[in-house]
């Protein structure tokens, strides 16, 4: 089922661009923000179903913008993938050990990506 809301916290405009449109052509939803100061209100605010949140970000990154929605009531229980550059093995463990769902490297593989996405809705 398509339809969901999805958060995208990304700073890179192409990046942005290219997940925005990947998910509104199978027919999501999409919010974005462009720091994690943004995505954080944007996520208490629209209550999305899936963060899509990019680590390296202007203002606090995206595992302090992790921190900041797990430590809130309202915001805890949505799942949030990385969506990140950072694809060495070392920098996948810390992602994931700082309390992300999932993880998608960039660019992303476009198939790979939806699953994932789909796969993290579905488990909620």
């Amino acid at each position: 089922m398509a339809g969901e809301l999805i958060l995208i916290v990304e700073d890179n405009e192409k990046n942005l661009k290219l997940v925005r449109d990947v998910l509104q052509a199978k027919g999501y939803q999409t919010v974005e923000a462009g720091t994690g100061e943004d995505g954080v209100r944007l996520a208490k605010e629209r209550r999305p179903a899936l963060v899509l949140m990019d680590i390296q970000l202007p203002g606090i990154d995206g595992i302090t913008a992790l921190g900041q929605l797990r430590a809130d009531a309202a915001t805890r229980a949505i799942p949030v993938i990385a969506v990140t550059a950072s694809a060495m093995t070392q920098d996948r463990q810390k992602i994931m050990a700082a309390g992300f769902d999932g993880y998608q490297s960039k660019p992303i593989r476009v198939k790979e990506f939806l699953g994932a996405v789909r796969e993290m809705l579905d488990r909620t």
